[in-house]
Order: C-alpha cells, then sequence, then structure tokens
C-alpha cells in the first residue's frame, strides 16, 4: 500500500471544475488520475485499505501457526501499515461528514 501522496501537476489543477470532455476527453470512469473523480478514487482508496488489512490478518494467523516463512517483523509491519490507512480513511470520513453537515446548515 502506497501512502504517498503525489503533487498535482499543471494539466491536474487546470481541469479542475471543467467536464471531462473540456479536459481533452478524459473518462470519468477511470481509475485514479486527473479524469476520474473524487468517489472514483475514494472508492480505490477504500479498496486498497481492505486489501491492506487482510493483508494483516493473514500474516497474523500464519504467525499464530509457527509459519517459519513469515517474520513477526513483516506481519506488525503490515499491522501498521492497515491501522495507518484505516485512520486515514476516518479521517477523510469524518471531513466530509462534516463538511456535508456544515453545508446543510448554510442559510440561503
Amino acid at each position: 500500500m502506497d501512502l504517498r501522496i503525489n503533487a498535482l501537476n499543471s494539466q491536474a489543477v487546470t481541469g479542475i471544475g471543467r467536464p471531462a470532455a473540456a479536459r481533452g476527453g478524459a473518462s470519468a470512469g477511470g481509475v485514479g488520475g486527473v479524469g476520474s473523480g473524487f468517489a472514483d478514487n475514494f472508492k480505490t482508496a477504500l479498496q486498497s485499505v481492505s486489501k491492506a488489512q487482510n493483508e494483516a490478518t493473514q500474516l497474523q494467523n500464519e504467525v499464530q501457526k509457527g509459519n517459519p516463512n513469515v517474520s513477526l517483523e513483516e506481519t506488525m509491519l503490515a499491522m501498521q501499515k492497515a491501522q495507518i490507512g484505516f485512520q486515514a480513511t476516518m479521517h477523510v470520513r469524518n471531513r466530509m461528514v462534516q463538511a456535508y453537515t456544515d453545508i446543510m446548515n448554510m442559510s440561503v
């Protein structure tokens, strides 16, 4: 699981707020990248966190079974990666809920 944040290039910044057709035909159905929407990126992130949690669980089970091919260090590292990913996802979710609440409480 890659937790690095990539910097936006100038093409990504100039394409914000315009329809996909106006951005040079980038499809909204792509996974990741400039042309895809927030929902697609969030879904991809959730799948990545879920995969990391499943891998950590499998490694834990192998360590508990006494598998000599799985090290404790590898298992602990996988658990930490899964925990950090989950915490980051929860922070994003909480921010989204707070933004929604703020928008709904605005007077028109």
